[in-house]
């Protein structure tokens, strides 16, 4: 089964910084979009943020300005999730996604754990 790769989660000081990767099995162009979701303990997965070509990049209001979305232009199949400020509230598994359109599922990742000591 075709997945995504996500890895650089770990174990982080609040304050601190981490930044995630994802690699897809094509390029990142060719889906509809990308985007990062989370889950932590007991919560439903949320949307973390999402990149869309040719649209703004769209975050959730708890990490607007602390966290920021991006492709690799070199690689074209990778994109990333910075991640600053981090703070116990964002612990949780980070699951990455690619939006095939209306006709395919999405494809997901098997998830990196994110957690934020203080």
């Amino acid at each position: 089964q075709v997945r995504l790769v996500e890895s650089g989660g770990g174990l982080v000081q609040a304050g601190g910084s981490l930044r995630l990767s994802c690699e897809a099995p094509g390029r990142i162009m060719d889906f509809d979009a990308m985007a990062w979701h989370r889950q932590a303990p007991g919560k439903q997965r949320e949307l973390v943020a999402r990149i869309r070509f040719g649209a703004p990049t769209t975050y959730a209001d708890s990490v607007k300005d602390r966290f920021t979305i991006s492709r690799d232009n070199y690689k074209k199949n990778t994109i990333y999730l910075q991640m600053n400020s981090l703070n116990p509230e964002d612990t949780a598994v980070y699951y990455c996604n690619a939006d095939q359109g209306a006709w395919s599922p999405p494809l997901w990742g098997q998830g990196t754990q994110v957690t934020v000591f203080s």
